[in-house]
């Protein structure tokens, strides 16, 4: 399911509009993003967390020489389910 499919379900199930749910959808993940880029977790009840991991810096490799390259630290989202999916 992508986004749009997404916005058209909550639309159809609720009395809202597609824009009022796009709004609302929009409004929820530019929260997310702003608490995870500082760090905090992002806990949604019944389905799970989004946290923010550092991922050290690695040597990686080529795959068409093989020559080493050196991958620079970053961040990463990490999503922990809450339920278990059957």
């Amino acid at each position: 399911m992508n986004k749009s499919q997404l916005i058209n379900a909550v639309a159809e199930q609720t009395s809202l509009t597609k824009n009022e749910v796009k709004n609302a959808i929009d409004t929820l993940f530019a929260i997310a993003e702003e608490n995870l880029q500082k760090g905090e977790k992002v806990v949604i009840s019944g389905f799970g967390v989004f946290s923010v991991a550092q991922v050290a810096e690695r040597v990686g490799r080529n795959p068409r020489t093989g020559e080493q390259v050196r991958i620079p630290a970053r961040r990463n989202v990490r999503f922990r389910s809450s339920m278990d999916i059957k």
